[in-house]
């Protein structure tokens, strides 16, 4: 059914078999894939293609959807990158509702610079982002302006609806928060 949705436009392969099976996976040339997303409707055959992609193939980059939060957060521990729909869904719908403030979308590795989603007070609206970099000691990756993604410029004007992507240091968070929440001057 999954295929259907594809369209008359799709130019890929389809292939049809179970995800983990070794034969469907050299049908659909596991042996020249740079990456594997194991993504069908359960836990445990998401979790074990994706194990046989990277052990049995040498795929480096694999990942995984997994339904169940804590199933995630295991495996993740285990070394196998997952998607928790469920988490990612009420994040987002949790952004959607309660705006305001900033939310971490991406945090590095060592933990010390994250990506932030910011819907900046309104008093910043009408302002250029270099004012809001400088009050926030951040730095604005890329605007989101009427659903469409734009990279700005020091000059470019903040405009009401603009969502901000920011990079951020940790250990400059409560700065930016002030400056986020309470517009210039804070």
């Amino acid at each position: 059914e999954a295929f259907r949705r594809l369209g008359p436009d799709f130019k890929g392969r389809t292939i049809v078999g179970v995800g983990f099976d070794r034969d469907t996976l050299l049908e659909a040339g596991i042996e020249g894939a740079q990456a594997f997303a194991a993504v069908s409707n359960g836990d445990n055959s998401n979790i074990l293609a994706a194990r046989v992609a990277r052990e049995s193939y040498g795929v480096t980059n694999v990942v995984a959807r997994i339904y169940d939060p804590g199933r995630a957060e295991i495996y993740q521990r285990l070394g196998i990158p997952t998607v928790a729909t469920v988490i990612w869904a009420t994040d987002q719908i949790l952004r959607r509702i309660a705006p305001g403030g900033a939310r971490s979308e991406w945090r590095d590795a060592t933990g010390t610079v994250q990506l932030l989603e910011v819907h900046p007070h309104l008093d910043w609206y009408g302002r250029p982002i270099s004012e809001l970099e400088s009050a926030s000691q951040a730095r604005v990756a890329f605007l989101t302006r009427l659903g469409e993604g734009l990279i700005p410029e020091p000059h470019t004007v903040l405009q009401d609806g603009d969502l901000v992507h920011m990079t951020i240091r940790d250990d400059a968070m409560a700065t930016a928060e002030a400056a986020l929440t309470q517009g210039p001057g804070a």
